[in-house]
């Protein structure tokens, strides 16, 4: 079983421990917050707490977004599971407080194990399963976060998701003829779910902005904070790409 620690645990003194959060909802029951620029897309507004989320092709930005909201919440301990390549920097940018979130680089075969025991701990989980995941694995995984009230995204496919997010389409910005620095990303994002979820939900993005965070492309450009020659730049496909290195143990 790996060994699971704070990705800052050995840099910086070990206080406070680490122990289980307390939910300030009933398992199952309540949201968990998400950033403003999600509100609109998320069916209920937020994250439904005991559930799983499927993010269609494991975009990295949109995982990290969809998990920032959890600095609102009294506990904020967060978890990446299979997510070796998951970039510090960005997790920081989008507002994942790093001194509450741990990291299990490689669990391999037992990364199931991983996550009923993280479900009892953290607040959220981010998850790429090392494989197609058979649906009674699913199933009693399942049961563990309605117990825990613990919210599972899962980079991939999820036998069972009540909610499914992916990115539709997506232009960096940045790169002129050949030089230059990336600065943003634009995106379509489309939500969709079963039963009270409702049929699906669009909404543009800059995920992330200049800034390292997601805003709509409406409130970027009311607030005047993004300044982008769209005609004379290149665009640069590939989910995640300028993301570090993430610091694992």
């Amino acid at each position: 079983m790996p060994v699971i620690e704070s990705v800052f645990e050995s840099t910086v003194e070990r206080k406070p421990a680490l122990r289980p959060v307390a939910s300030t909802a009933a398992p199952g029951r309540g949201l968990l917050p998400v950033v403003p620029a999600l509100r609109g897309l998320l069916p209920e507004g937020g994250l439904r707490r005991g559930a799983a989320v499927s993010v269609a092709g494991g975009d990295a930005g949109l995982l990290l977004a969809l998990a920032a909201g959890v600095r609102e919440t009294d506990g904020g301990w967060a978890a990446a599971v299979g997510l070796p390549d998951l970039g510090l920097a960005a997790a920081a940018g989008y507002g994942l407080d790093l001194r509450r979130l741990l990291v299990a680089d490689d669990p391999g075969p037992h990364w199931a194990e991983v996550v009923s025991v993280l479900a009892g701990a953290v607040e959220l989980i981010m998850l790429r399963p090392d494989g197609p995941v058979p649906p009674n694995l699913a199933a009693r995984l399942a049961a563990v976060l309605r117990r825990s009230g613990c919210v599972l995204l899962v980079a991939g496919p999820w036998p069972g998701a009540g909610l499914r997010l992916g990115v539709r389409s997506g232009r960096w910005f940045g790169l002129g003829d050949g030089h230059g620095q990336l600065i943003g990303r634009q995106v379509e994002v489309a939500a969709e779910g079963r039963g009270s979820a409702g049929p699906g939900r669009t909404a543009r993005l800059w995920l992330p902005d200049a800034h390292g965070a997601v805003r709509t492309v409406e409130e970027a450009v009311g607030a005047g904070t993004v300044d982008v020659d769209v005609a004379g730049e290149g665009a640069v496909s590939g989910a995640g790409a300028g993301l570090d290195r993430m610091a694992v143990v």
